[in-house]
């Protein structure tokens, strides 16, 4: 449960990685929303290893976080979008060559700028990325080749992501025949999940997708846990 230098082939990537207690479990890659790698997302790494996972959440902004939306705005504008992918590629082989972590198939969970990232990384190493959880955010692409199950969590009213965007990312990648599962929580905002945005957190839906997140990832990853 700490801040590491994760190595791979790829490179080197700085995050913050939780394991288990009990030493070893599946792969989570966690992608942090626009605000940076604070306390709230590392703190989710820990919930994950609580759970059996192994848990680890790339730094893409390299040390820098922010509390208001101005400044993560601007913190997003700046990153670098060839480092960001390079980190993020880093951080899932670091974590498949972890002697912790069992498996190679790699759940990936990612919250809004994170969840865009999420879905880019599936489309990227589809042989790689076995499920996607998603909050508060969609993306484009060519879906044709992926191989995760997907799993996702949208705001009923979201100043970032329309319904009817939800819905063209829910119908694309229904169309590959994949598990996807979509949920919508009544009377939330955009990052009802993030408890250190009182202007958006809603506990009881924050609880219920925790709970819909932790069954998806158990039961989607659970060769991966009886594997190598």
């Amino acid at each position: 449960m700490a801040m590491v230098d994760l190595k791979s082939p790829e490179g080197t990537v700085s995050g913050y990685l939780a394991v288990p207690k009990n030493g070893k479990g599946p792969g989570v890659l966690v992608l942090h929303a626009w605000w940076g790698l604070n306390d709230f997302f590392k703190g989710l790494c820990d919930r994950l290893a609580t759970d059996g996972f192994v848990a680890f959440a790339p730094d893409l902004y390299r040390g820098a976080t922010a509390s208001t939306r101005d400044g993560a705005e601007n913190l997003m504008a700046k990153v670098d979008q060839t480092a960001a992918g390079r980190d993020i590629v880093s951080g899932l082989r670091g974590l498949q060559s972890h002697p912790r972590v069992k498996g190679k198939h790699l759940g990936v969970m990612g919250f809004s700028m994170g969840a865009f990232w999420s879905l880019w990384l599936a489309q990227t190493l589809p042989a790689d990325v076995a499920t996607v959880v998603l909050f508060y955010g969609t993306g484009d692409g060519n879906y044709s080749r992926i191989q995760a199950a997907f799993l996702g969590h949208f705001a009923e009213t979201d100043e970032f992501e329309s319904p009817a965007a939800v819905r063209d990312l829910e119908k694309v990648l229904r169309t590959t025949g994949k598990d996807v599962t979509f949920y919508t929580y009544p009377g939330t905002t955009h990052w009802f999940f993030e408890k250190d945005r009182p202007d958006a957190y809603d506990a009881p839906a924050a609880r219920l997708a925790w709970e819909r997140t932790i069954r998806f990832l158990t039961t989607q990853l659970s060769g991966e846990s009886a594997g190598d």
